[in-house]
């Protein structure tokens, strides 16, 4: 109900119908919790594709691997989520979760409270849905 804060979902969505592969799943956490923390640990690599505000164009994706950020330098999630990204970030380093996680963050231009993406970002969703499909045939499959 944040505009282009639901981007996420409609990415995860598309990847799941247009670009479903074997031995992936794809789980919809759209209101994280805890549970993500645990479910993390059944798996070696973690993708979270999420909107954030990052000073980015409007659309732009960043994809970034989270052990190799430090806190304060992750960019700010727009997300109304129970757990946001510095959380996710701090919980996963505290617990010692083993799974490599990357974050797929799309730069947002409206989160005015609404439905419907932004106009930019409603015509950058299925690049955006492609440039991550790709980085999980990269990183996920093809590893």
């Amino acid at each position: 109900m944040r505009r282009d804060d639901g981007i996420g979902i409609l990415v995860l969505e598309s990847l799941f119908a247009v670009y479903k592969r074997q031995n992936i799943d794809y789980l919809d956490f759209g209101t994280a919790s805890f549970d993500l923390l645990f479910k993390f640990q059944e798996y070696s690599q973690v993708l979270l594709i999420d909107a954030i505000d990052a000073g980015l164009a409007p659309g732009e994706l960043a994809i970034f691997d989270l052990s190799q950020m430090r806190a304060d330098e992750l960019p700010m999630v727009i997300s109304s989520h129970e757990l946001n990204l510095k959380s996710i970030f701090e919980l996963a380093r505290k617990f010692e979760v083993k799974a490599k996680i990357y974050v797929a963050g799309i730069q947002v231009q409206d989160v005015a409270h609404g439905e419907g993406l932004s106009l930019k970002l409603a015509d950058r969703k299925e690049a955006i849905v492609s440039e991550i499909s790709e980085f999980i045939d990269k990183k996920f499959v093809n590893a």
